[in-house]
């Protein structure tokens, strides 16, 4: 079988699956595991009409022209797609084809989504044994990580009120599965809106809610990427008045492990029980993936 995914938690899938020979192209934003690099990139950057907006999900930043040339040479038979992407504009990429390849969306909105998308992905590749075992994994782990948190919600410590945003600029609280992620971690996301998507803030908001710890997670931005574009942001005037940020509480996370609806979710789940409860969780976040804010 000949795999063209234009999904970023797609590939990650299609990787941990052992699939990665099946795989014939990818979109832009496929950037993991390293090995991804090897395989033709088949959409190019978004123009400029298509960027009047923030990204609310991964599945957004393939939205450039589709490189229909390499489509037509990689013939595939599976293309794995977000709701994001133009449907006209694949099938007129896919109309040379014979014969035409089969199209399936991906759209998980929670974490129980993910594993319908990981599942979804095996049954129509023939590996739905691996994509079995994969979610029996990822359970465990996101079991393990719960069970610790209850053991220590049992000793009195009560769940941390956080905000992730999701964008900077403009500001965007959470949406989706990361207001559950957050729950599962030993947080409570109290400006996210839990199976919707990210969407619009203001710093106003952020104050009334006044959380005890701020997430910075920009959908696709990486952390270093995150770190110098606060920089060049403007403080709101009553910056120094939030609980967070009083508190020396506001970090700077790696956004793929929030953003990205694949198995890395999990990481994430680990990366924000280290932030939350560092004293119980220690090295459970992937390594260099989240840092402090550190104001000078």
């Amino acid at each position: 079988m000949r795999i063209l995914s234009l999904l970023p938690s797609a590939t990650e899938t299609i990787y941990s699956l052992g699939l990665e020979d099946e795989l014939v192209g990818v979109g832009r934003a496929s950037d993991y595991p390293p090995e991804v690099e090897e395989v033709p990139v088949l959409v190019g950057p978004p123009a400029a009409d298509r960027l009047t907006e923030p990204p609310t999900s991964d599945d957004e930043l393939e939205s450039g022209p589709l490189d229909v040339t390499g489509i037509v040479v990689a013939e595939p038979d599976l293309v794995f797609v977000g709701p994001a992407m133009r449907e006209a504009d694949l099938r007129a990429a896919l109309a040379d084809l014979d014969p035409r390849p089969q199209i399936v969306t991906l759209d998980a909105a929670s974490l129980e989504g993910l594993f319908h998308s990981i599942s979804t992905i095996g049954s129509m590749t023939e590996a739905e044994d691996e994509a079995v075992e994969l979610i029996e994994e990822l359970r465990e782990a996101m079991t393990e990580i719960e069970q610790r948190i209850v053991a220590r919600q049992d000793q009195g410590l009560r769940p941390k009120r956080v905000v992730v945003l999701q964008g900077l600029d403009p500001l965007l609280a959470s949406g989706r599965w990361v207001p559950e992620q957050v729950r599962r971690s030993g947080g409570w996301d109290v400006l996210g809106d839990e199976g919707e998507p990210a969407g619009r803030a203001t710093w106003e908001s952020v104050r009334d809610v006044d959380p005890e710890m701020l997430i910075f997670a920009p959908v696709g931005l990486t952390l270093l990427q995150t770190q110098a574009l606060w920089r060049r942001l403007p403080r709101p005037p009553f910056w120094g008045e939030i609980d967070a940020v009083r508190r020396g509480q506001v970090f700077f996370v790696e956004p793929v492990y929030l953003n990205r609806a694949g198995p890395r979710i999990v990481d994430g789940m680990g990366m924000l029980a280290e932030i939350f409860d560092p004293e119980a969780f220690v090295d459970t976040s992937p390594p260099n993936s989240w840092a402090p804010l550190v104001e000078y």
